[in-house]
């Protein structure tokens, strides 16, 4: 198998939903990281093996996204495009799928990334409208048209707007990692905790200059807008809860991540084609596993990560311990603090893992060490190619290491990946 080296990542600056890039499309979005990856890695006119680019929240007019994007794009428009979903965990799974083809040999080189906005999400009619105006087209007779014109409903033309639900529950995200903590005893002081921690490292990544050639100015903003350099644990313990409004919920605006608007790719290549091109390696890409539970019959929805990682660690041979680094997405805190948690249970490790034993802890000093999705915003697509590029960029700072990537997805799936220098 080639070795897979990501060379390079861009991405647009992360902004809250419904605010800066309101209108604006998952193209656009996702034009703007290109090209300016385009512009870093001297890639101009040139084609690459394929692009790989997902949404969760994908506008009917964008069916073709990945290929548009392209021709909109100072590649060559002899680059073929791809369009995949696997709901928060696209961006990774569009990374592993470019790295499958260098692995294999059916490409040199590719881009892989996402995007996401809910600032321009698409009213949707009803299903019942669709099958009404069916019939009317059908209609052979003026008759025929009149009887069905007599039978509209003015109800029928009440728009839907998508929601973040799960279509097996009617429960949100944050309804399902409600459950979660409640069952794993996480506290609402552990999940600020996590949420003042993300804040106070992306600050610090900030003022250090770690996300400036890796964020792409776009619309007049130049930096993540949700990163809270001033917030502290007294604030964070004042915001209401979010999601179960009693007395016992713990999960609020600011241990949870906004909706958020953003695109990010990465390009990734043989090493031969690096030297080729006279571009650095960065890391690699070692290997990558997907893993999906029964939610619906009890399990956490969230919970999913855990079987990946450790599916993934027992195929590589290594233990939880053996990084240097840990990337786990912070979709909520309590989801992170849950994950962590199961990897210390013994009992959870061999009835849901089929291990012997626990995983055992990990070092929280070495976990999302410059910034998570808490501070730095999570556009559901995107997430995974922001990470990608920071874990990359991180070793690449550090000059070897080992990076775990953990990111849970809807619909109880998990996805992981290893990177290393």
């Amino acid at each position: 198998m080639t070795r897979v080296a990501i060379l390079n990542g861009s991405r647009t600056p992360f902004v809250k939903s419904m605010t800066h890039f309101q209108g604006t499309s998952n193209q656009d979005l996702l034009s703007s990281a290109l090209n300016d990856l385009i512009a870093k890695t001297r890639l101009e006119g040139k084609s690459v093996g394929d692009v790989i680019f997902g949404t969760v929240m994908n506008h009917p007019f964008d069916w073709n996204l990945s290929r548009e994007v392209v021709l909109g794009s100072q590649l060559s428009p002899e680059t073929p495009g791809l369009n995949i979903q696997r709901a928060c965990g696209t961006g990774l799974e569009a990374v592993n799928l470019i790295a499958l083809k260098i692995a294999s040999g059916q490409i040199e080189v590719g881009i892989a990334g996402g995007s996401d906005t809910n600032s321009d999400i698409p009213l949707i009619g009803q299903r019942k409208l669709t099958h009404w105006l069916i019939k009317l087209q059908n209609a052979k007779s003026i008759g025929e048209k009149l009887k069905i014109i007599s039978s509209f409903n003015p109800k029928l033309l009440k728009p839907q707007i998508p929601a973040v639900k799960e279509p097996r529950t009617g429960l949100s995200m944050g309804d399902h990692t409600e459950l979660m903590v409640k069952e794993w005893k996480i506290s609402r002081e552990e999940q600020d905790q996590i949420a003042f921690e993300s804040h106070h490292k992306a600050a610090i990544a900030y003022d250090e200059g770690f996300h400036d050639d890796l964020v792409v100015p776009f619309k007049k903003i130049s930096k993540d807008i949700l990163v809270r350099k001033d917030t502290t644990i007294e604030k964070l313990s004042k915001l209401k809860p979010a999601f179960d409004k009693s007395s016992s919920g713990t999960l609020t605006a600011g241990n949870s991540t906004p909706l958020t608007d953003g695109a990010s790719v990465v390009l990734l290549s043989s090493e031969e084609w690096a030297r080729q091109n006279e571009l650095e390696v960065m890391a690699y890409f070692k290997d990558s596993e997907v893993a999906a539970i029964d939610f619906i019959h009890g399990a956490g929805l969230l919970m999913a990560p855990t079987l990946a990682v450790s599916r993934l660690l027992q195929r590589n041979n290594l233990t939880l311990q053996d990084f240097d680094f840990y990337e786990i997405h912070e979709a909520f805190a309590g989801q992170v603090l849950c994950t962590l948690k199961a990897w210390e249970d013994p009992e959870y490790c061999k009835n849901i893992l089929g291990r012997d034993k626990a995983m055992g802890s990990i070092d929280r000093t070495k976990m999302n060490v410059k910034g998570g999705s808490l501070a730095l915003g999570h556009p559901f697509a995107a997430t995974g190619g922001r990470i990608v590029a920071s874990a990359a960029k991180i070793l690449k700072q550090k000059g070897n290491g080992r990076v775990l990537i953990s990111i849970c997805t809807a619909g109880g799936m998990g996805i992981a990946a290893i990177i290393e220098r």
